[in-house]
Protein backbone atom coordinates (compact mmCIF):
# COMPACT_ATOMS: atom_id res chain seq x y z
CA UNK A 1 0.00 0.00 0.00
CA UNK A 2 1.16 3.27 -1.22
CA UNK A 3 1.43 5.72 1.67
CA UNK A 4 -0.75 9.11 1.18
CA UNK A 5 2.03 11.48 0.56
CA UNK A 6 2.47 9.65 -2.33
CA UNK A 7 6.05 8.21 -1.91
CA UNK A 8 5.39 5.33 -2.52
CA UNK A 9 7.28 4.01 0.88
CA UNK A 10 4.94 1.47 2.92
CA UNK A 11 2.42 2.98 5.50
CA UNK A 12 4.30 2.22 9.02
CA UNK A 13 1.59 0.34 11.47
CA UNK A 14 1.30 3.83 13.77
CA UNK A 15 0.32 5.73 10.63
CA UNK A 16 -2.28 3.13 9.10
CA UNK A 17 -4.05 3.30 13.04
CA UNK A 18 -3.71 6.88 12.77
CA UNK A 19 -5.56 6.75 9.52
CA UNK A 20 -8.21 4.81 10.18
CA UNK A 21 -9.48 6.38 13.83
CA UNK A 22 -9.27 9.63 11.66
CA UNK A 23 -11.52 8.46 8.97
CA UNK A 24 -13.69 6.28 11.27
CA UNK A 25 -17.80 7.62 11.33
CA UNK A 26 -18.32 6.17 14.83
CA UNK A 27 -17.75 9.64 16.66
CA UNK A 28 -21.01 10.93 14.88
CA UNK A 29 -19.26 14.16 13.49
CA UNK A 30 -22.53 14.81 12.15
CA UNK A 31 -24.41 15.32 15.72
CA UNK A 32 -23.41 18.83 17.21
CA UNK A 33 -22.15 18.62 20.57
CA UNK A 34 -25.03 21.39 21.50
CA UNK A 35 -27.54 18.67 20.74
CA UNK A 36 -29.98 18.02 23.01
CA UNK A 37 -29.54 14.32 23.42
CA UNK A 38 -28.50 12.95 27.12
CA UNK A 39 -24.85 11.15 26.85
CA UNK A 40 -26.51 8.15 27.26
CA UNK A 41 -25.69 5.38 24.31
CA UNK A 42 -27.99 2.28 23.38
CA UNK A 43 -29.33 0.94 20.68
CA UNK A 44 -32.35 -2.05 20.49
CA UNK A 45 -29.52 -3.56 18.27
CA UNK A 46 -27.60 -4.49 21.80
CA UNK A 47 -29.93 -7.37 23.03
CA UNK A 48 -28.84 -10.70 21.79
CA UNK A 49 -32.04 -13.17 20.36
CA UNK A 50 -30.71 -16.48 19.42
CA UNK A 51 -33.20 -18.88 19.23
CA UNK A 52 -33.03 -19.57 22.68
CA UNK A 53 -29.85 -20.25 22.73
CA UNK A 54 -28.20 -17.26 24.57
CA UNK A 55 -30.42 -18.87 27.59
CA UNK A 56 -27.16 -21.34 27.53
CA UNK A 57 -25.02 -19.22 28.90
CA UNK A 58 -25.67 -17.09 32.56
CA UNK A 59 -25.35 -13.52 31.40
CA UNK A 60 -28.92 -12.01 30.52
CA UNK A 61 -28.20 -10.78 27.11
CA UNK A 62 -31.21 -8.87 27.53
CA UNK A 63 -30.40 -6.85 30.16
CA UNK A 64 -29.17 -3.99 28.30
CA UNK A 65 -32.83 -3.27 27.05
CA UNK A 66 -34.15 -3.74 30.77
CA UNK A 67 -31.76 -0.74 31.77
CA UNK A 68 -33.04 1.15 28.73
CA UNK A 69 -36.78 0.57 29.16
CA UNK A 70 -36.52 1.08 32.80
CA UNK A 71 -34.80 4.59 32.62
CA UNK A 72 -38.23 5.42 30.50
CA UNK A 73 -40.40 4.08 32.60
CA UNK A 74 -38.97 5.92 35.21
CA UNK A 75 -39.53 8.69 33.34
CA UNK A 76 -35.50 9.95 33.39
CA UNK A 77 -34.94 9.40 30.12
CA UNK A 78 -37.18 9.04 26.80
CA UNK A 79 -35.94 6.97 23.51
CA UNK A 80 -35.75 10.11 21.55
CA UNK A 81 -32.98 11.43 23.71
CA UNK A 82 -31.09 8.30 23.65
CA UNK A 83 -28.00 8.36 21.31
CA UNK A 84 -27.83 5.31 19.09
CA UNK A 85 -24.39 4.10 18.47
CA UNK A 86 -22.92 3.06 14.72
CA UNK A 87 -21.62 -0.71 14.07
CA UNK A 88 -17.71 -0.66 14.48
CA UNK A 89 -16.51 -1.84 11.16
CA UNK A 90 -13.71 -3.88 9.96
CA UNK A 91 -11.27 -1.11 9.74
CA UNK A 92 -12.59 0.06 12.82
CA UNK A 93 -11.46 -3.05 14.60
CA UNK A 94 -8.69 -2.92 13.27
CA UNK A 95 -7.28 0.21 15.55
CA UNK A 96 -6.18 -2.38 18.02
CA UNK A 97 -6.84 -6.28 16.64
CA UNK A 98 -5.10 -7.89 14.06
CA UNK A 99 -6.18 -9.20 10.89
CA UNK A 100 -5.52 -12.76 11.58
CA UNK A 101 -7.79 -12.22 15.04
CA UNK A 102 -10.57 -10.57 12.95
CA UNK A 103 -10.38 -13.59 10.54
CA UNK A 104 -10.63 -16.04 13.49
CA UNK A 105 -14.66 -14.66 14.11
CA UNK A 106 -15.34 -16.33 11.09
CA UNK A 107 -15.18 -19.61 12.57
CA UNK A 108 -18.24 -20.50 14.41
CA UNK A 109 -16.20 -23.06 16.94
CA UNK A 110 -13.87 -19.80 17.55
CA UNK A 111 -16.91 -17.99 18.60
CA UNK A 112 -18.89 -20.87 20.74
CA UNK A 113 -15.05 -20.87 22.62
CA UNK A 114 -15.34 -17.43 23.21
CA UNK A 115 -19.18 -16.84 24.51
CA UNK A 116 -18.73 -20.20 26.08
CA UNK A 117 -21.85 -21.20 24.35
CA UNK A 118 -20.52 -24.79 22.66
CA UNK A 119 -23.61 -25.18 20.72
CA UNK A 120 -22.50 -22.19 18.71
CA UNK A 121 -20.13 -23.95 16.37
CA UNK A 122 -22.73 -25.93 15.26
CA UNK A 123 -24.55 -22.67 13.44
CA UNK A 124 -23.61 -21.09 10.16
CA UNK A 125 -21.05 -18.21 10.42
CA UNK A 126 -23.50 -16.09 9.13
CA UNK A 127 -25.87 -16.51 11.29
CA UNK A 128 -23.42 -16.24 14.40
CA UNK A 129 -22.50 -12.47 12.90
CA UNK A 130 -25.80 -11.50 12.19
CA UNK A 131 -27.35 -12.76 15.67
CA UNK A 132 -24.16 -12.50 17.59
CA UNK A 133 -21.18 -10.97 16.97
CA UNK A 134 -23.25 -7.40 15.31
CA UNK A 135 -24.81 -6.54 18.89
CA UNK A 136 -21.51 -7.19 20.37
CA UNK A 137 -20.30 -4.50 17.47
CA UNK A 138 -23.21 -1.88 17.85
CA UNK A 139 -21.69 -2.03 21.60
CA UNK A 140 -18.36 -1.39 20.36
CA UNK A 141 -19.40 1.26 18.66
CA UNK A 142 -21.24 2.94 21.71
CA UNK A 143 -17.82 2.48 23.64
CA UNK A 144 -15.63 4.61 21.33
CA UNK A 145 -18.63 7.00 21.05
CA UNK A 146 -19.39 7.74 24.87
CA UNK A 147 -15.79 9.11 25.22
CA UNK A 148 -16.34 11.43 22.95
CA UNK A 149 -19.66 12.41 24.83
CA UNK A 150 -17.90 12.06 28.17
CA UNK A 151 -15.72 14.86 26.90
CA UNK A 152 -18.07 17.44 25.43
CA UNK A 153 -20.80 16.91 28.47
CA UNK A 154 -18.46 15.78 31.36
CA UNK A 155 -20.19 12.29 31.59
CA UNK A 156 -21.65 9.46 29.33
CA UNK A 157 -22.79 6.25 29.79
CA UNK A 158 -22.85 3.25 27.35
CA UNK A 159 -25.96 0.89 28.09
CA UNK A 160 -23.27 -1.92 27.12
CA UNK A 161 -20.18 -2.49 26.11
CA UNK A 162 -16.96 -3.47 28.92
CA UNK A 163 -15.70 -6.30 26.67
CA UNK A 164 -12.59 -6.56 29.65
CA UNK A 165 -11.59 -10.28 29.10
CA UNK A 166 -10.58 -9.62 25.16
CA UNK A 167 -7.40 -8.18 24.50
CA UNK A 168 -6.20 -6.96 20.76
CA UNK A 169 -4.94 -10.94 20.43
CA UNK A 170 -7.86 -13.18 22.04
CA UNK A 171 -11.18 -12.97 23.04
CA UNK A 172 -12.88 -15.07 25.68
CA UNK A 173 -15.14 -14.42 28.67
CA UNK A 174 -18.00 -13.60 26.52
CA UNK A 175 -16.09 -10.71 25.28
CA UNK A 176 -15.25 -11.02 21.71
CA UNK A 177 -13.80 -7.51 20.76
CA UNK A 178 -11.58 -5.18 22.84
CA UNK A 179 -13.86 -2.13 23.45
CA UNK A 180 -12.25 -0.86 26.03
CA UNK A 181 -8.75 -0.61 24.65
CA UNK A 182 -10.47 0.63 21.11
CA UNK A 183 -12.29 3.79 22.83
CA UNK A 184 -8.91 4.89 24.19
CA UNK A 185 -7.03 4.34 21.37
CA UNK A 186 -9.68 6.41 19.48
CA UNK A 187 -9.63 9.20 22.32
CA UNK A 188 -5.74 9.63 22.26
CA UNK A 189 -6.13 10.46 18.83
CA UNK A 190 -9.39 12.05 17.94
CA UNK A 191 -10.04 14.06 21.32
CA UNK A 192 -5.92 14.86 21.93
CA UNK A 193 -5.61 13.28 25.14
CA UNK A 194 -2.60 11.68 26.72
CA UNK A 195 -3.94 10.56 30.27
CA UNK A 196 -6.68 8.07 30.74
CA UNK A 197 -7.60 6.04 34.21
CA UNK A 198 -9.65 2.48 33.67
CA UNK A 199 -10.92 1.85 36.58
CA UNK A 200 -12.50 -1.35 36.65
CA UNK A 201 -15.09 -2.75 39.13
CA UNK A 202 -16.44 -5.77 37.59
CA UNK A 203 -16.00 -8.91 39.81
CA UNK A 204 -13.67 -10.66 37.44
CA UNK A 205 -10.03 -9.17 36.82
CA UNK A 206 -9.98 -6.88 33.74
CA UNK A 207 -7.18 -8.73 31.90
CA UNK A 208 -8.02 -7.69 28.36
CA UNK A 209 -7.13 -3.97 28.62
CA UNK A 210 -4.47 -4.93 30.91
CA UNK A 211 -2.58 -6.64 28.34
CA UNK A 212 -3.03 -4.50 25.65
CA UNK A 213 -1.52 -1.23 27.58
CA UNK A 214 0.83 -3.15 30.31
CA UNK A 215 3.12 -0.98 29.14
CA UNK A 216 1.61 2.46 27.96
CA UNK A 217 2.36 4.88 30.84
CA UNK A 218 -0.63 6.73 29.47
CA UNK A 219 -3.18 4.17 31.02
CA UNK A 220 -3.38 3.93 34.84
CA UNK A 221 -5.88 0.65 35.30
CA UNK A 222 -7.15 0.30 39.28
CA UNK A 223 -8.90 -3.26 39.78
CA UNK A 224 -10.86 -3.99 41.98
CA UNK A 225 -12.12 -7.95 41.86
CA UNK A 226 -12.52 -11.41 43.35
CA UNK A 227 -9.04 -13.11 43.16
CA UNK A 228 -11.05 -16.50 43.27
CA UNK A 229 -12.88 -16.71 40.23
CA UNK A 230 -11.60 -16.09 36.30
CA UNK A 231 -9.47 -15.97 34.69
CA UNK A 232 -7.05 -16.30 37.15
CA UNK A 233 -4.31 -14.27 34.56
CA UNK A 234 -1.37 -13.75 36.21
CA UNK A 235 0.32 -12.50 32.95
CA UNK A 236 -2.22 -9.44 32.83
CA UNK A 237 -1.96 -9.10 36.91
CA UNK A 238 1.45 -7.75 36.30
CA UNK A 239 0.34 -4.88 34.12
CA UNK A 240 -1.93 -3.70 37.04
CA UNK A 241 -1.23 -0.50 38.35
CA UNK A 242 -3.04 -0.60 41.29
CA UNK A 243 -5.22 -4.19 42.18
CA UNK A 244 -7.49 -4.83 45.03
CA UNK A 245 -7.86 -8.36 45.16
CA UNK A 246 -10.90 -9.44 46.83
CA UNK A 247 -11.71 -12.95 48.64
CA UNK A 248 -15.36 -14.79 47.65
CA UNK A 249 -18.30 -13.79 49.84
CA UNK A 250 -16.89 -9.77 50.65
CA UNK A 251 -19.92 -8.02 51.78
CA UNK A 252 -20.90 -4.23 50.90
CA UNK A 253 -19.49 -2.81 54.08
CA UNK A 254 -16.21 -4.16 53.34
CA UNK A 255 -16.49 -3.76 49.65
CA UNK A 256 -17.05 -0.39 49.79
CA UNK A 257 -14.63 0.60 52.39
CA UNK A 258 -12.21 -1.04 49.98
CA UNK A 259 -13.20 0.81 47.12
CA UNK A 260 -12.84 4.12 49.23
CA UNK A 261 -9.12 3.58 49.88
CA UNK A 262 -8.34 2.44 46.63
CA UNK A 263 -9.59 5.74 45.08
CA UNK A 264 -8.04 8.22 47.57
CA UNK A 265 -4.40 6.51 45.97
CA UNK A 266 -5.23 6.61 42.83
CA UNK A 267 -6.02 10.30 43.31
CA UNK A 268 -2.23 10.62 44.79
CA UNK A 269 -0.76 8.51 42.08
CA UNK A 270 -2.13 9.66 38.62
CA UNK A 271 -4.54 12.79 37.19
CA UNK A 272 -5.95 11.66 34.35
CA UNK A 273 -8.11 13.27 31.51
CA UNK A 274 -10.49 10.70 31.24
CA UNK A 275 -11.86 8.06 33.55
CA UNK A 276 -13.52 4.82 32.04
CA UNK A 277 -15.68 2.69 34.72
CA UNK A 278 -16.02 -0.73 33.85
CA UNK A 279 -19.22 -1.07 36.26
CA UNK A 280 -20.29 -4.57 35.88
CA UNK A 281 -22.65 -5.81 38.16
CA UNK A 282 -21.79 -9.55 39.18
CA UNK A 283 -20.30 -8.08 42.44
CA UNK A 284 -23.99 -8.94 43.44
CA UNK A 285 -25.38 -11.11 46.37
CA UNK A 286 -26.58 -14.25 44.76
CA UNK A 287 -24.54 -13.42 41.36
CA UNK A 288 -23.30 -17.51 40.30
CA UNK A 289 -20.49 -16.14 39.08
CA UNK A 290 -19.09 -13.28 40.63
CA UNK A 291 -19.44 -14.91 44.07
CA UNK A 292 -19.32 -11.13 45.98
CA UNK A 293 -21.93 -10.10 48.49
CA UNK A 294 -22.82 -6.79 47.68
CA UNK A 295 -26.37 -5.37 47.76
CA UNK A 296 -28.74 -3.58 45.16
CA UNK A 297 -27.85 -0.58 47.24
CA UNK A 298 -24.45 -0.72 47.61
CA UNK A 299 -23.50 -0.96 43.63
CA UNK A 300 -25.86 2.61 43.93
CA UNK A 301 -23.02 3.73 46.47
CA UNK A 302 -20.46 2.34 44.45
CA UNK A 303 -21.45 4.07 41.39
CA UNK A 304 -22.12 7.01 43.28
CA UNK A 305 -18.24 6.77 44.91
CA UNK A 306 -17.09 6.82 41.71
CA UNK A 307 -18.71 9.61 39.93
CA UNK A 308 -18.08 11.72 42.74
CA UNK A 309 -14.49 10.86 42.39
CA UNK A 310 -14.71 12.22 39.24
CA UNK A 311 -16.99 15.34 39.57
CA UNK A 312 -15.01 16.28 42.31
CA UNK A 313 -11.33 16.61 40.28
CA UNK A 314 -13.33 17.51 36.95
CA UNK A 315 -12.46 14.62 35.05
CA UNK A 316 -14.43 13.46 32.25
CA UNK A 317 -16.29 10.19 33.10
CA UNK A 318 -17.65 7.43 30.41
CA UNK A 319 -19.11 4.00 32.80
CA UNK A 320 -19.68 0.72 30.67
CA UNK A 321 -22.33 -1.98 32.18
CA UNK A 322 -20.22 -5.07 31.81
CA UNK A 323 -20.73 -8.17 33.64
CA UNK A 324 -24.03 -9.31 35.59
CA UNK A 325 -25.53 -12.67 35.46
CA UNK A 326 -28.49 -12.26 37.25
CA UNK A 327 -31.84 -10.87 35.64
CA UNK A 328 -31.90 -8.07 38.50
CA UNK A 329 -28.77 -6.61 37.06
CA UNK A 330 -30.88 -4.31 34.65
CA UNK A 331 -33.14 -2.80 37.26
CA UNK A 332 -29.62 -2.03 39.62
CA UNK A 333 -27.97 -0.52 36.89
CA UNK A 334 -31.13 1.46 36.23
CA UNK A 335 -31.85 2.26 39.60
CA UNK A 336 -27.82 3.54 40.17
CA UNK A 337 -28.52 5.57 37.14
CA UNK A 338 -31.46 7.08 38.41
CA UNK A 339 -29.59 7.53 41.80
CA UNK A 340 -26.47 9.40 39.91
CA UNK A 341 -28.80 12.24 38.45
CA UNK A 342 -30.65 12.50 42.13
CA UNK A 343 -27.45 12.82 43.29
CA UNK A 344 -26.64 15.66 40.97
CA UNK A 345 -23.51 13.61 39.43
CA UNK A 346 -24.86 13.39 36.28
CA UNK A 347 -27.53 15.93 34.63
CA UNK A 348 -30.11 14.20 32.39
CA UNK A 349 -32.84 16.37 33.67
CA UNK A 350 -31.27 19.35 33.21
CA UNK A 351 -30.19 18.62 29.95
CA UNK A 352 -34.13 17.96 29.19
CA UNK A 353 -35.07 20.97 30.85
CA UNK A 354 -32.95 23.26 28.72
CA UNK A 355 -34.70 21.52 25.81
CA UNK A 356 -38.06 22.56 26.54
CA UNK A 357 -36.66 26.14 27.30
Amino acid sequence: MASASGSGAPEGPEALRRRRILSSRLYLDDVPSSSSKAPVVYSPAYDISFNGMEKQHPFDSSKWGRVRNSLEDAGLLQSDRIVEPLEASEDDLLVVHSESYLNSLESSEKVARIVEVPAVALLPNLLVQQKLLYPFRKQVGGSVLSAKLALEKGWAINIGGGFHHCSAQEGGGFCAYADISLCINFAFIRLNISRVMIIDLDAHQGNGHEKDFGSDGRVYTLDMYNSGIYPFDHVAKKYIDQKVELDSGTKTEDYLENLDKALKVAQSRFRPQLIVYNAGTDILHGDPLGRLKVSPEGVAIRDEQVFRFAKDQNIPILMLTSGGYMKSSGRVIADSIINLSKKNLIDIVNLFSLEVI
